[in-house]
């Protein structure tokens, strides 16, 4: 074992993983065997990190997460607790297909809150933010905001999480990092 993390002694954590540097692994968890978790994660109670998914560093992983086989993570990504994410379209118990699993990717620093739901091959844009109880069953692009079953987009935030509103030239300002927004071609990009 890598003395460079934190494991509770609850925690079971099975061969050939790659744990990063100031990582924490909490009560009951189970990191299966391929993973790559970054520098400095937290993996809260109850958290089940399937084979070969990988996470980037400073990844918040809250209690009760079901982490499947084809899930990236990239930095800064926080994961709230009981989310889900899914990895075939069509499962059933009598029926293997693990040659079926897709691959949803969750871009730096998006949030996904309490509750929700991945759906497979959805991946998730940069600092996106996931409401919680919500069900997302397509792509969610970059600074998107996202609530409902299914999920739809209701607005736009910035890299702190706050609702952007552009004005009519089709720019904002976070209220709390005064980072200036546009919102061009229903595409949101920071602007400095």
């Amino acid at each position: 074992m890598n003395s460079n993390y934190f494991a509770h002694e609850t925690a079971v954590i099975d061969n050939h993983c790659e744990i990063g540097e100031g990582s924490k692994i909490w009560h009951f968890s189970h990191i299966m065997s391929n993973c790559t978790i970054g520098k400095k994660c937290n993996i809260g109670q109850n958290v089940v990190v399937s084979p070969q998914v990988i996470l980037g560093n400073n990844v918040k992983v809250q209690n009760n997460v079901s982490i499947y086989t084809g899930v990236i993570c990239e930095d800064d990504v926080f994961l709230g607790p009981s989310m889900v994410f899914t990895n075939v379209i069509n499962p059933r118990s009598a029926v293997i297909r693990k040659d079926e699993y897709k691959q949803t990717m969750v871009k730096k620093g998006a949030s996904i809150g309490a509750n929700a739901t991945i759906i497979c091959g959805n991946d998730i844009g940069k600092f996106a933010l996931i409401g919680a109880g919500s069900v997302v069953t397509k792509t969610v692009k970059p600074y998107a905001l996202v609530v409902g079953n299914p999920s739809k987009q209701i607005g736009w935030v910035s890299e702190f999480g706050h609702r952007l509103h552009f004005d009519k030239n089709g720019f904002a300002t976070c209220p709390e990092s005064n980072e200036k927004y546009q919102l061009k071609n229903n595409l949101v990009n920071k602007i400095n």
